[in-house]
């Protein structure tokens, strides 16, 4: 199961929507998002946003707000405001397990790299008990919150209840436990319940993650979503791509920055051209599966 009007797979091909396009698979669409209650703003802006409408960015009473800022700086000051202060002080939420930033690019202020950073030093700020440990232009901190940006097979983890495993997967996410530098490894608990030893020299494969692009949100959900919108690259634009975002969140959206790239996003259905040979060779085959 999949759905089409997210965005494209990360690797190569694009099968979900080659065989929906070929005719030759039954398939079916579904149409409700079953994430929220029926009178959610969100289900009804997703609706909006996924058939080519601006999303309702003026009802301030709901679980779908829209904070206008003029200028990347007032950007990134807002979103860090909301995670730090004012969501947890408005609904009794934790920044670290309830809310997920979630941006289009890692680049610029409004990218990862600097959102982390920033909310690192006011959510995890250092100090003289939590160790660290510093691979390449990134501060791991104890008690920051990670994700795993590529599948590892071979590493090994054990349950809370004791069992052992192998394998953790790109865009699993957990919280770094400790981090024991004369052993050179840390210990990342997982929000799945695995607890793994890093060595230093699989670092490489952990982010921070207080913010991620939206691209690495793809099939997960989260309780509350911030979301800054203020980047005109047609490539980050798209409308699959605010969809995406916002039918990750569960109880809250929050947009920040400009509605003229939120109507520019809307309106770019554009996606990019994938050059592959299955839809082709479906429809070769004769009857319908």
């Amino acid at each position: 199961s999949g759905d089409s009007d997210q965005l494209p797979s990360v690797g190569a091909g694009n099968v979900l929507r080659d065989i929906i396009d070929s005719d030759k698979v039954a398939t079916v669409k579904l149409t409700d998002i079953f994430r929220q209650s029926e009178e959610s703003l969100i289900i009804v802006n997703a609706h909006k946003v996924n058939n080519g409408k601006m999303p309702e960015l003026t009802d301030r009473t709901r679980d779908f707000f829209f904070m206008r800022r003029n200028d990347p700086t007032s950007v990134s000051e807002t979103v860090t405001d909301l995670y730090q202060r004012r969501l947890p002080e408005s609904y009794g939420v934790d920044p670290i397990t309830d809310i997920q930033i979630l941006t289009p690019t890692k680049k610029g202020l409004i990218g990862t790299v600097a959102l982390n950073k920033t909310l690192q030093s006011v959510i995890n700020s250092p100090n003289t008990i939590k160790k660290e440990y510093k691979y390449g232009q990134t501060i791991f901190r104890e008690g920051d919150k990670v994700m795993q940006t590529k599948n590892n097979y071979d590493i090994e983890y054990t349950t809370t209840a004791g069992e052992k495993g192998m394998g953790i997967y790109n865009g699993d996410m957990g919280i770094i436990d400790s981090i024991h530098t004369d052993e050179r490894y840390m210990i990342v608990s997982f929000d799945d319940g695995k607890l793994v030893e890093y060595p230093f020299t699989n670092a490489e494969e952990l982010d921070l993650a207080y913010a991620i692009t939206v691209h690495k949100s793809q099939g997960s959900e989260f309780g509350y979503v911030i979301m800054p919108v203020f980047t005109h690259m047609p490539m980050l634009t798209t409308r699959n791509l605010l969809y995406t975002a916002i039918t990750r969140a569960k109880t809250m959206v929050v947009l920040v920055g400009s509605d003229r790239v939120i109507e520019s996003m809307v309106r770019n259905n554009s996606y990019t051209k994938r050059f592959t040979g299955l839809c082709e060779r479906l429809l070769k085959e004769g009857e319908k599966i």
